[in-house]
């Protein structure tokens, strides 16, 4: 039996990991039980209207709507100060060298400042990791992460540009374009396309790094496992939709269309797969406003982004400052003058 302080100590952490546990415990559940409620709703009890016309419909005024309350409660939020994040030399005198992107004096520098946030992740690839080593701090990169993070969002990124071809008749020449060059080496039949193998390599790193670093372990709630597991399970029923199961494209294609022209019509025969594919993609475009993966609309908004770093060069005046009645020390001393003089305070005038 070791003292009592100490039992204490491991009883903590054992709840602590039992706690970390349950987390992710709880998003793995939460996914399965979407994938049972699909199965079992088309596949038992034939819903196909519900879970072709009236969820996905749902889903999109949901992200619809809550996207541009999340939008507007930014953009009414006061900034009443320039704070970006900075780290190079503000522009101020001629002969001192200034950073245009670290710290962009104009417009025109947080437009080049945020096309490298937004296309490259450019602060993520100037991310250091410290670890102790004994008693000394060791920096390092990490590159793994912004490598990961870049795939996983450019693949996202095209993976749902190259599904615009359900939506169009005819298909535009561009999304053709780019679904041929992602199915460029053609892998197998029908076409393994590279984005689906990128954005599932994308989202495991990024999921066993929340699972195997004990210190993003230790941080991670079911906020930060559920939509990773999510976009998992959508990538995943994607690809078995695709290559496992038969699927009529052509009825997906009319869904698709029929819900541009408010006139959709569940197909028939295009397989239990797609349904659990199309319900899992519902819930995920239902939970982007309400969940951290608004920060693709988010950091457009970001004053720590957005704004030139110029308070050397311009003055800044909250405009919504009320006037203010000032009491000065001579009128001060004018009101107390008697009661100074006797208590023997230093007077300014006589």
């Amino acid at each position: 039996m070791g003292p009592p302080v100490l039992q204490q100590s491991m009883e903590i952490q054992r709840n602590e990991k039992g706690e970390r546990n349950m987390n992710l415990g709880f998003s793995l559940l939460a996914v399965a039980i979407l994938v049972l409620i699909a199965v079992l709703g088309v596949g038992l009890g034939g819903l196909y209207t519900i879970f072709a016309v009236v969820i996905p419909y749902a889903a999109f005024a949901i992200f619809l709507l809550g996207t541009i309350y999340r939008i507007l409660e930014w953009a009414g939020t006061p900034v009443p100060f320039r704070i970006p994040t900075t780290c190079g030399q503000q522009k101020s005198l001629p002969w001192i060298k200034a950073n245009p992107l670290e710290s962009p004096p104009n417009t025109a520098g947080v437009v080049g400042r945020m096309a490298l946030e937004v296309l490259l992740f450019r602060s993520l690839f100037r991310n250091t990791k410290v670890e102790l080593r004994g008693e000394r701090p060791l920096y390092g990169g990490a590159k793994w992460l912004w490598l990961a993070g870049l795939v996983f969002h450019w693949s996202f990124l095209f993976i749902v540009l190259r599904h615009l071809r359900f939506f169009f008749e005819p298909v535009p020449w561009s999304v053709n374009m780019l679904a041929s060059l992602d199915g460029l080496f053609e892998i197998g039949v029908p076409t393994l396309y590279l984005t689906d193998v990128a954005i599932l390599l994308g989202v495991s790193y990024l999921f066993l790094r929340r699972v195997v670093i004990p210190q993003m372990r230790y941080i991670s709630l079911p906020s930060d496992y559920f939509p990773l597991l999510l976009i998992v399970g959508v990538a995943l029923s994607g690809i078995l939709t695709r290559f496992f199961y038969k699927v009529d494209l052509l009825g997906v294609k009319g869904l698709s269309l029929g819900w541009i022209r408010f006139h959709p019509v569940a197909p028939e025969g295009v397989g239990l797969s797609f349904y659990v594919h199309l319900f899992l993609v519902s819930v995920l475009l239902a939970y982007i406003p309400m969940s951290k993966l608004m920060h693709m609309g988010g950091v457009f908004l970001s004053p720590t982004r957005n704004l030139a770093n110029d308070s050397r060069r311009s003055r800044h005046i909250n405009p919504w400052n009320y006037p203010v009645k000032v009491h000065t020390y001579e009128e001060y001393e004018d009101e107390f003058r008697e009661k100074m003089k006797a208590a023997g305070l230093p007077l300014e005038k006589e």
